[in-house]
Parts: C-alpha cells; sequence; structure tokens
C-alpha cells in the first residue's frame, strides 16, 4: 500500500493533470469546473508542480 501511495504522489504532473481531467469529466463536472480544482489539487501535492495557469493545464490535456 505504501508503494501504491508513493507511485500516486510520485506522478509527474502532465500525467496527473490528464488522469484527474479524465476521471472528474467521467463524473460530470464540466472544464469550467474541472481545472481550476486540479490547480488547486497540485499544489497540495507532496512536491508541489510549478503554477500552472487555467490555460496551461488546458494545452497539456488538449495540446
Amino acid at each position: 500500500m505504501v508503494a501504491d501511495v508513493l507511485t500516486y504522489f510520485g506522478e509527474p504532473a502532465e500525467e496527473y493533470v490528464r488522469r484527474r481531467h479524465g476521471e472528474l469529466k467521467s463524473r460530470g463536472l464540466t472544464n469550467d469546473q474541472i481545472f481550476p480544482r486540479i490547480s488547486a489539487e497540485l499544489a497540495g501535492r507532496r512536491v508541489a508542480a510549478p503554477e500552472l495557469t487555467l490555460r496551461q493545464l488546458r494545452r497539456i490535456v488538449y495540446g
């Protein structure tokens, strides 16, 4: 279980953003709800990702 937690928190920011976006989208949230939420979550991670704007988050997901 410890290894799973460390793997989860060791996930690169880009992978985390893509995975989380898919999870939240599947729950019916809109992008206007998703991207601010992901931004807040990134700040609370064990090793905080650099601050990304909402536009940068969108570019990670959609290219």
